[in-house]
Formats: structure tokens, C-alpha cells, sequence
């Protein structure tokens, strides 16, 4: 064989084996895009799934939030509701208690305006012990009201007789039969009175 035919022969060869080549690279890179492809469509079907997963972790995760805040309010109302309540207690018992000294009370009082004719010491004794009385209501928070020439309030007053008395005004206080006692806002024994005009 002469050269030039043998040098065609190799340029024909390596033209071949360049085409074999790139065929070879082409198919490879085909087979590369298809594997991405495939790649990115399986992590696209992953990802659809995660996000169906996602989902339902954050409906989940919602409900979890929405029942902490209602548990939190729930204590809250409650460590409120306690807590007045323990104060009503308290406040029930001082009231309880009082009631059962009001009629000493009383009596203090009528001793007091009717001890015209006994003697000046007795008098005193029986202020001193009302004055100790009034200290011991005052610490508890009781205070009396229902004095003569109040305006009369049917909220704290029990009007038990009506009289016509020029001296006073419309719907005032013109005698005291029983003074009335409260423990801050609370009534712990109306005022019985007579009211004038």
C-alpha cells in the first residue's frame, strides 16, 4: 500500500474514531441530561410529598398552638378566679365574725346614751370600750354609717317609719335605730332609720 492511501486510511479512521467519539461524548451526555432530569423529577415528587408532609406538620403544629393558648387562658381565669375567691373568703369570715359582735355594739351604744344618771366614771368606761371596739372594726376595714340629717339612700338604709319634720329636708334621716355597718363595699347589716318629709 502506498503512503497516501495508508494516510487516507488513517485520517479515515481517525475521522471515524473522532465521530465514534463524539457520538460516544453525545450519548453520554444524553444520558447524563437524562439522568438529571430524572433526578430533578424524583426530587420534585420528594418534594411535593415533603410539602404534603409539611403541611399537615404545620395543621398540626397550628392545633398544638391554638390548644396552648386556650390552656393558658383557662389558667389564667382560674389563678384569677382563685385568688378573688380566697379574698371573698377572707372577707366572708371577717363579716361572719362581725355579725356576731354588732349586737355588743349595741349595746355599747344604748349604755352609752342612757348613762345620763350614772356617774361620770362608769361613762367613761363604757366609751373606752366602745372607742377599743371601733379601733378593733377599723383594722378589720368595718366602718358604720347611718348618722341623723344623712340623705336617706334605700341602698344602705331600711326606712322602718316616715315622719313630717319642717327643721329637715325631703327623704333625710330624722332618728337612728339601728346603726348600719359595711366591710369596704359590702352591707354586712343595713341601717334601720325613720326618715323625715
Amino acid at each position: 500500500m502506498s503512503k497516501e492511501n495508508k494516510e487516507k486510511k488513517d485520517k479515515k479512521s481517525s475521522a471515524d474514531k473522532a465521530e465514534k467519539d463524539l457520538k460516544a461524548e453525545k450519548t453520554a451526555e444524553d444520558r447524563t441530561d437524562k439522568e438529571v432530569a430524572e433526578k430533578e423529577a424524583t426530587e420534585a415528587q420528594e418534594a411535593d410529598a415533603g410539602c404534603e408532609g409539611c403541611k399537615k406538620l404545620e395543621t398540626e403544629l397550628e392545633k398544638l398552638k391554638d390548644t396552648h393558648m386556650r390552656c393558658a387562658a383557662e389558667y389564667a381565669n382560674y389563678r384569677t378566679r382563685t385568688e378573688k375567691e380566697k379574698a371573698d373568703i377572707y372577707a366572708n369570715a371577717t363579716i361572719d365574725a362581725v355579725k356576731n359582735l354588732l349586737p355588743i355594739a349595741d349595746s355599747i351604744d344604748m349604755a352609752i346614751s342612757s348613762s345620763d344618771e350614772a356617774g361620770e366614771e362608769y361613762k367613761k368606761g363604757l366609751e373606752l370600750i366602745k372607742a377599743q371596739l371601733e379601733k378593733s372594726f377599723e383594722a378589720l376595714n368595718i366602718t358604720s354609717f347611718g348618722e341623723v340629717g344623712d340623705a336617706f339612700d334605700p341602698q344602705l338604709y331600711n326606712a322602718i317609719s316616715k315622719t313630717e319634720d319642717d327643721s329637715l329636708g325631703e327623704n333625710v334621716v330624722s332618728a337612728v335605730f339601728q346603726k348600719g355597718y359595711k366591710c369596704r363595699d359590702k352591707i354586712i347589716r343595713y341601717c334601720m332609720v325613720q326618715v323625715a318629709n
